[in-house]
């Protein structure tokens, strides 16, 4: 039976890169007119995207689609995790939610979604000329194996070939991949083609005779030494690990770092502008009193964060902010905390109740109901800028600040605002990725914007994709791919 070529890239670790060079491949072969689509399992991440068929996937793989020129859709990430507390997550199946379980109950019943992952792998199988298969975390990590629907446990049951890749910039990177040959068990090892080493930094040929140590120890092929490619920070990143200051300086924007901060890439336009300070403030550490603005970024446990927020003492920081004649901007779980109540009556996001909000806003909130997850347009309401963005939430706002909703959209008015224009909030995420709301937006703060965002990650894309040309040897993994056919 013939197969769709398929290649599947496991990591020696978490956050050695996987995401970004799935990404860059799916740029250089779409740009060589073959159908390229992107696929991972499962992923855990808060950051997420909305897709073309009305659920959500980690925001990575909506990335890697936007690389491959291709529609995002839910069975690019048919499991998504989202932790909600230390213990437990909301598990989202084909772009909805299934359950929130804590990590030994999903331990125990994960391998239950082995059947919609290998359905989703199909349907992209019925479209593609090739797809591109991310793991998560490590196939190293032998505890996990049982039942295992993120690494062998899936490239066995697909039969897709896998090739790994190990980050030489954390150090050990030898025994990070002769470690996974040593740990692998025989019928795992047989899956294993080769490696890759990422983010070399200095001349690559420096590395070939560990390269030919490493070969010669695992007897695999290594496929590649990729230099650090700079350009990768104008890449959305994947998780809150990737979540960092801006280079800029001038107007000071502060943003509290919640516990489970969620689609932070709403930050990322902000973060390249050169007139913009952006500060991530850290737990323990105060909302700077020069801060210009100060945005609440989104959450995936809003009361518990608000709960988190007031612990800090940053309440009290943000309402002398206020008193300054400071900006605050709510984004989705943010805008829910600026009001008066957040309600959970039915326990959706943790242990059922309510809680004041930060008073900021005369609006309440109540968790309940189904989650939104839509594409949507319109225009800001202050400046009449266009804005384009998506929803992701749970919940529904009400209150007299609504009567001035930040945003027109589509889909109807959107979010609220005080009388006085300085305190805001709205449910849209990718709010600063449209141009024209920015400049309008920095304009307001004193400063003017520089970046065109969307052209700059297109670009990255572009400049990532010619990085692995010349790095990587491509047709070696493309070989690779196709002798799944052949098996």
């Amino acid at each position: 039976m013939s197969r769709t070529p398929a290649l599947m890239i496991q990591g020696t670790g978490s956050n050695v890169g996987k995401s970004v060079i799935v990404a860059g491949l799916c740029r250089l072969l779409a740009r060589e007119g073959i159908t390229v689509m992107p696929f991972k399992p499962q992923n855990m991440s808060n950051n997420a995207a909305v897709t073309s068929d009305g659920g959500e996937i980690g925001r990575a793989q909506a990335l890697q689609a936007q690389a491959a020129k291709a529609p995002a859709s839910v069975h690019m990430n048919p499991v998504l995790l989202k932790p909600q507390t230390d213990v437990g997550s909301q598990i989202v199946v084909q772009g909805k939610v299934w359950g929130t379980m804590k990590a030994a109950e999903y331990g125990a019943r994960k391998a239950e979604l082995m059947a919609p992952v290998l359905e989703s792998f199909a349907k992209l199988e019925a479209e593609a000329d090739l797809i591109l298969v991310e793991g998560a975390g490590s196939p190293a990590e032998i505890n996990l194996r049982a039942g295992d629907i993120a690494n062998m446990g899936f490239a066995r049951a697909a039969n897709v070939p896998v090739v790994l890749c190990a980050d030489i910039d954390r150090g050990g990177v030898i025994a990070s991949v002769v470690g996974t040959h040593a740990l692998l068990p025989p019928d795992d090892l047989a899956t294993i083609h080769g490696f890759f080493i990422n983010r070399f930094r200095g001349d690559p040929s420096l590395f070939e005779d560990g390269l030919h140590e490493i070969e010669e120890r695992t007897g695999w092929s290594g496929f590649g030494v990729i230099p650090w490619f700079d350009q990768a920070q104008d890449l959305p990143a994947e998780d809150v690990l990737g979540l960092a200051d801006g280079d800029g300086e001038g107007v000071v924007i502060a943003v509290p770092r919640l516990g489970r901060i969620a689609n932070f890439e709403d930050l990322d336009p902000l973060r390249m502008e050169s007139g913009i300070d952006l500060r991530i403030i850290e737990p323990g550490a105060p909302l700077p009193p020069e801060a210009d603005c100060v945005i609440l970024p989104g959450s995936k446990a809003t009361m518990a964060d608000l709960a988190a927020f007031k612990a800090e003492g940053w309440d009290i920081d943000l309402a002398a902010h206020v008193r300054r004649g400071g900006l605050v901007v709510g984004l989705c779980g943010g805008y829910q905390m600026l009001g008066r109540t957040v309600a959970d009556p039915n326990g959706v996001e943790g242990e059922a109740g309510s809680m004041t909000g930060l008073g900021l806003l005369d609006v309440q909130t109540v968790l309940a109901g189904d989650k939104t997850t839509r594409f949507t347009k319109g225009t800001a309401r202050e400046s009449g800028a266009e804005v384009s963005g998506y929803e992701i939430h749970l919940g529904d706002t009400t209150g007299e600040d609504c009567a001035r909703p930040m945003l027109w959209l589509d889909s109807g008015p959107d979010g609220a605002m005080t009388v006085d224009g300085r305190v805001m909030g709205t449910y849209m995420h990718g709010v600063f990725a449209s141009d024209a709301f920015r400049a309008a937006f920095l304009t307001q703060l004193g400063a003017r914007r520089s970046v065109a965002y969307r052209a700059r990650v297109e670009a990255a894309l572009d400049g990532l994709a010619d990085h692995l040309d010349r790095h990587l040897d491509v047709d070696g993994l493309l070989a690779v791919a196709r002798c799944r056919q052949e098996q």
